[in-house]
C-alpha cells in the first residue's frame, strides 16, 4: 500500500531506535536506560492516579510538574516546557525554533534522531565534524549559521564540554537559537540551565528517561526564556494539546521531590561507569572518557560489528552503529554490578584473554 504514502513518507529515512528484544536471561546494554527504577515515591503516586479521574482530560499544561520542575531549576514556571519525552520537545524545537533561513549546524557523529527532524520538516542544516579525539570543538562553530543544537555530553561519545564552553558558544551566537540536549547530564556533565538568566536565545532540553528510570513514562521537558517556551507551546497546541497523561504527570512530579533518591542513583550509575571503564581497559579496550550512563569504547583485535554480534550470542546486547566513524565502536549502557561481570566476561571469552 505504499503507492498511497505521501512523498514525505516515502521519502523519510526514520530513526532507528534500539533493539528491545524478549531474550530469556539477557543482559540488555544498548538502549541506555536506568538499572534502579524509578523513585518509590513516583511508582506511590502512579498508583494513587490510576482511579476514576483517568475519564477526565490531564491538565494540559501540566502545571504542577512545570512548578516542581522550576522549584528544582531555580526557574519559574514560565520558562518551563513540558512534553511526550525529549524526543517529542527536540521534535517541537526543530519546528519553533531551528528552523531558520540560514542552516543549523550539529555535530557529524551525535544523536542520530537531528537528521531525521531536518529532513521531516524541511529544515536547512550541516555537520560539523567532530575532532580527531571525538570531541565538539566550539572553535569550529564560529561560521554562519542559523541555529545550533548540542548534545551535552554527546551521544553516543559521552564526551561533555563544559558549562563555560556552553557560554563562550552562547556568546559568539548571541542572535540565534542555540538548543543544549542534556540528556545525560545527570552523570557527571555540567548543565547549562543557569546560563539561561543571561542568554534569551538558550533552550536546555532534559529527559526523566535515565537518570530517573521513567524511560516507560515517556516524560522530557526544556528550560528557557519564556519567549522560546511560548514558541514550543504554540506548536504543541498546534499537534497534541494533552501529550503527558494524568499518571505520567503525577509520576514525574513526585520523581523530581525525590531528589534523595534522584542523588543516589546518578552516584550509582556513576560508580557503575567507573567500574565498567576499568574493567574494560584491563580487556585492552580504548574507552573514551564519558560523562553519560553509557561509555562509547573500541578494541584494536576486533572490529564493533564482529565484537556485537559476538556479544549478542552471548545473550549482552550493545549498541553498534555502522557508520565510518562510529564503526569501530560500541556504546555500551552501564548496568549493574552483575551486567558488568558478565558483560565483562562475555568479552573476556570472545576476545580469548583473561580479566585480571
Amino acid at each position: 500500500m505504499s503507492r498511497l504514502w505521501s512523498r514525505t513518507a516515502r521519502d523519510l529515512s526514520p530513526y532507528v531506535p534500539g533493539e528491545q528484544p524478549r531474550l530469556a536471561d539477557l543482559v540488555k546494554l544498548n538502549t541506555n536506560e536506568s538499572p534502579f527504577g524509578p523513585s518509590p515515591l513516583a511508582l506511590a503516586a502512579m498508583r494513587t492516579a490510576a482511579a476514576d479521574d483517568l475519564r477526565l482530560y490531564p491538565d494540559p499544561e501540566a502545571t504542577e510538574l512545570r512548578q516542581a520542575l522550576a522549584s528544582f531549576h531555580g526557574v519559574t514556571p514560565e520558562q518551563v516546557f513540558v512534553g511526550n519525552g525529549s524526543d517529542e520537545v527536540l521534535a517541537h524545537a526543530f519546528v519553533a525554533l531551528l528552523k531558520q533561513r540560514r542552516p543549523l549546524l550539529y555535530p557529524d557523529v551525535t544523536y542520530s534522531f537531528y537528521p531525521v527532524w531536518a529532513q521531516l520538516f524541511d529544515v536547512a542544516c550541516e555537520t560539523v565534524p567532530l575532532d580527531d579525539e571525538m570531541r565538539v570543538r566550539i572553535a569550529d562553530y564560529r561560521r554562519d549559521a542559523g541555529a545550533i543544537i548540542l548534545a551535552n555530553p554527546n551521544a553516543p561519545t559521552g564526551i561533555a564540554l563544559s558549562r563555560a564552553e556552553i557560554a563562550g558558544l552562547l556568546d559568539e551566537h548571541r542572535d540565534i537559537p542555540v538548543v543544549i540536549d542534556e540528556a545525560y547530564v545527570d552523570f557527571g556533565g555540567e548543565s547549562a540551565i543557569p546560563l539561561v538568566a543571561d542568554h534569551p536565545n538558550l533552550l536546555v532540553v532534559q529527559t526523566m528517561s535515565k537518570s530517573r528510570g521513567l524511560a516507560g513514562l515517556r516524560v522530557g521537558y526544556a528550560i528557557g526564556d519564556s519567549g522560546l517556551v511560548e514558541a514550543l507551546v504554540r506548536v504543541k497546541d498546534s499537534f497534541n494539546s494533552y501529550p503527558l497523561g494524568r499518571i505520567a504527570q503525577a509520576g514525574a512530579t513526585a520523581s523530581v521531590r525525590d531528589e534523595t533518591y534522584f542523588r543516589e542513583s546518578c552516584a550509582r550509575i556513576v560508580e557503575g561507569r567507573d567500574a565498567l571503564v576499568r574493567a574494560l581497559g584491563e580487556l585492552g579496550f580504548v574507552v573514551l572518557p564519558s560523562r553519560a550512563n553509557f561509555v562509547f569504547a573500541r578494541h584494536p583485535a576486533m572490529d564493533g560489528a564482529t565484537l556485537a554480534s559476538a556479544l549478542r550470542d552471548r545473550a549482552v546486547l550493545v549498541r553498534h552503529f555502522a557508520r565510518p566513524r562510529t564503526a569501530p565502536y560500541l556504546r555500551i549502557t552501564v548496568g549493574t554490578a552483575d551486567d558488568t561481570r558478565r558483560r565483562v566476561a562475555a568479552a573476556s571469552d570472545i576476545l580469548g584473554t583473561r580479566a585480571t
